[in-house]
């Protein structure tokens, strides 16, 4: 019996099977990466539009008239917890790299910062709330920055 002709039979569905096998596996990788790439940037967005609300909604109160000090700083604190804030955090915690919830946690804070002077009954534009104010945009500039890069996205240039 010639046993060339079975050895490349196997031979080749060797090669054959090892080749799916590695192109599957290379194809699996490439989905995985595809898809925690696309959950990091449902997570970044959640939390942008979370931070971003509860600025807005806390501006709003400061903005507005207030019978009692108790009123102004329950409606602020309510602004800043009403917009989910504390969950896109929590998300951020659990799937960003370390420099971007570094710089998330730094524009947490930094809004933070914002709620309790507006619960104190700083104003807006007041000498106090101004450098808040910039300190918040510094945070959310640099935060993006580290997000867009991330996501390999090329950087704005426009903050």
């Amino acid at each position: 019996m010639n046993w060339i002709p079975l050895l490349s039979t196997l031979t080749g569905a060797v090669i054959g099977i090892a080749a799916t096998l590695i192109a599957d596996r290379n194809r699996w990788r490439r989905e995985e990466t595809r898809h925690a790439l696309e959950v990091r940037r449902e997570v970044y967005t959640e939390f942008v539009s979370a931070l971003k609300a509860a600025g807005e909604d806390m501006r709003a109160v400061a903005l507005g008239d207030h019978m009692s000090e108790s009123a102004r700083e329950a409606a602020v604190r309510e602004a800043f917890r009403g917009t989910g804030l504390y969950t896109a955090s929590e998300r951020l915690w659990l799937v960003g790299p370390q420099q971007v919830v570094t710089a998330g946690n730094e524009a947490f804070h930094s809004l933070r910062r914002m709620r309790d002077a507006y619960a104190r009954g700083v104003a807006v534009d007041s000498a106090e709330g101004v450098p808040l104010i910039a300190q918040r945009r510094t945070a959310m500039a640099r935060m993006r920055e580290l997000m867009r890069k991330d996501l390999g996205v090329g950087p704005l240039g426009i903050e």
